[in-house]
């Protein structure tokens, strides 16, 4: 009895942690071995194949595009930001904003799913029996979901894997992640898509794209007020000390 019992833990450890595992592995891997291939200077070299293939195959290239993102964001794996700008130089602001988008919400989807079962529910656990402190940070944490991941999306300065991560490990619903990541990450994606749309005109110039843009203040002021409206139940409820707004 006991040794099918450990069995099974066996197996449900795997289960568990080996897609985490995984994710882990392709992205250490990754960092070495593709960011030669996911870098400004492959999409400056390949621009014409690419233009070339979406004027040809423009559902493949969808596709292809779609599943090369997706990847990208669930591995963690270098060129998030390249792909952005991909999606603007192949598809325009628009329609590669709402590319960028989506396919960037899904592969966050996919590595928070990963993340949480690997971690995510022992860590909650353990939060929620936790007594002092740590229960003090996980019960403001609760109260104030929405604020928090709408605010860690619109910061500039949060690398997209940890926002990615954070949630999963504080036991956020699946819904309420997909919904505060979608729409917290328009703003950032309009700016960068906007960006790889004039690419044709940056590469004619032989120059480089300004990937500081977002820093600029006519870009980061309005970014960061929309930071400020995030938090902005959280300063009401500690002035009026109410908790449901």
């Amino acid at each position: 009895m006991t040794g099918m019992t450990t069995t099974e833990d066996k197996k449900s450890g795997i289960v568990r942690f080996g897609p985490l595992v995984l994710i882990v592995t392709v992205a250490a891997l990754g960092a070495f071995a593709l960011r030669d291939y996911l870098g400004f200077e492959a999409l400056r070299d390949n621009r014409e194949a690419l233009l070339a293939f979406r004027d040809s195959h423009f559902v493949l290239t969808v596709l292809g595009f779609f599943i090369a993102y997706i990847l990208i964001v669930t591995f963690s794996l270098p060129g998030a930001l390249i792909a952005t700008l991909t999606g603007g130089f192949l598809f325009g602001t628009a329609v590669g904003a709402a590319f960028n988008v989506m396919a960037a919400t899904i592969g966050a989807t996919l590595i928070f799913l990963v993340a949480r079962m690997g971690l995510g529910e022992k860590l909650k656990a353990r939060m929620e029996t936790s007594a002092g402190m740590v229960a003090r940070i996980k019960k403001g944490l609760d109260e104030n979901q929405w604020s928090m991941l709408f605010f860690i999306r619109l910061v500039p300065a949060v690398p997209f894997f940890v926002a990615n991560l954070i949630p999963a490990f504080l036991g956020v619903p699946l819904r309420r992640f997909v919904i505060s990541t979608f729409l917290g990450i328009i703003p950032g994606s309009l700016v960068y898509t906007s960006v790889g749309a004039g690419l044709g005109e940056v590469f004619a110039r032989g120059e480089t794209p300004n990937f500081g843009i977002i820093f600029e203040p006519h870009i980061l002021l309005p970014i960061l007020g929309l930071c400020a409206l995030s938090l902005l139940p959280v300063v009401i409820k500690a002035l009026t000390g109410k908790k449901d707004l």
